[in-house]
């Protein structure tokens, strides 16, 4: 097990072991802080060294699930089994429903405008969230490890047999993946394999892929972008780390003007959005006297709390102020994964 560590001005240095880390702590030369479920470690003075050595990220992207791993020459930090991104597309497309069924009512309303988005380069709101997330996951490992390299297994469209040209280029898979591309290169170095390549690597060093998809074991994705980032790195060709750390996106309810039904009487309830009231916001985390660390999700009429555990179960819809103390906002649900035998 390796602490990322950073130095007083902020600068990423190579992780030490966390035996050593903890002797820095109890020291005082250190300050222990998480970052996201990561403990991690900040200097309280100058390091002897600043040099750092290639860290790579392997990303082996996917409809449902997705691999990450951090890994150097000598020791793989991290590996991440992240949910794919992807229910946006289907929101923006009701909200367009709703918004255009309210022009019939009487009832507040955006009277119908030109498209200002048209003749414009975009990229479609559910492409960009699903694209976006995978950066938001590699700004994330920025924070916590000197980065310097990125390997993504390429992708390819599905296309018709006999399709022209434009069936590739208009791809919503192509565009996005083009912007991800664009935007890893203006911060890292950017490396592509084909999956018959990663495949060719895989069996090169003895490693089994699993064919449970949705599994949440190392062998199921993260076995693959431990070999883009073995490829470029180097290093022993045994894993020496196979515990995996699952992560999701938040789902996050926005404020809506009005419900998809209309409710007796005319009175809206309350629905939607991310405050809640004195300052608290949703998807806080919050260390409640029974229930220990949860995720804070939504206030009732009555003024009690909803929580809900760290995996996305609800544990309560009456928990009182007084009964838990705010740590920190979350920018994911994430949980422990099943670290496979070496």
């Amino acid at each position: 097990m390796f602490v990322p560590v950073k130095t007083k001005d902020g600068q990423q240095l190579m992780p030490l072991h966390a035996a050593r880390a903890r002797k820095l702590v109890k020291r005082g030369e250190a300050t222990p802080y998480f970052n996201n479920g990561i403990y991690c470690i900040r200097l309280n003075k100058e390091p002897s060294d600043r040099d750092t050595q290639e860290i790579a990220v392997g990303v082996d992207p996917g409809s449902k699930k997705e691999g990450f791993t951090v890994k150097s020459e000598a020791h793989t930090y991290l590996n991440v089994q992240a949910d794919a991104h992807n229910q946006v597309g289907q929101k923006v497309a009701k909200r367009r429903e709703l918004r255009r069924s309210r022009r019939s009512r009487k009832c507040p309303n955006r009277k119908q405008r030109t498209n200002r988005l048209a003749n414009k380069v975009r990229i479609p709101a559910g492409t960009r969230a699903r694209w976006d997330w995978k950066l938001r996951i590699l700004d994330w490992f920025s924070k916590l490890f000197p980065l310097t390299h990125v390997c993504v297994e390429d992708i390819k469209a599905r296309t018709l047999k006999h399709a022209k040209k434009w069936n590739t280029s208009f791809s919503p898979l192509e565009v996005g993946k083009q912007w991800f591309y664009s935007e890893i290169k203006k911060r890292w170095e950017l490396l592509l394999l084909q999956g018959f390549e990663t495949k060719e690597i895989r069996d090169k060093l003895g490693l089994k892929k699993s064919s449970k998809k949705l599994s949440e074991g190392f062998d199921a994705h993260c076995v693959d972008s431990w070999c883009l980032a073995h490829y470029t790195v180097g290093g022993d060709s045994s894993v020496d780390n196979k515990a995996v750390m699952c992560i999701s996106p938040i789902p996050i309810a926005r404020r809506n003007l009005h419900r998809e039904q209309y409710k007796k009487g005319g009175i809206r309830s309350r629905y939607g959005g991310t405050v809640l009231c004195k300052g608290l916001v949703k998807n806080t985390l919050v260390k409640h006297i029974k229930y220990g660390l949860t995720r804070l999700a939504g206030i009732n009429a009555k003024g009690l709390f909803s929580l809900y555990s760290l995996d996305g179960k609800r544990l309560t819809t009456s928990a009182k102020r007084m009964d838990f103390k705010v740590l920190r906002k979350l920018n994911f649900n994430y949980r422990s994964g099943h670290s496979s035998p070496s």
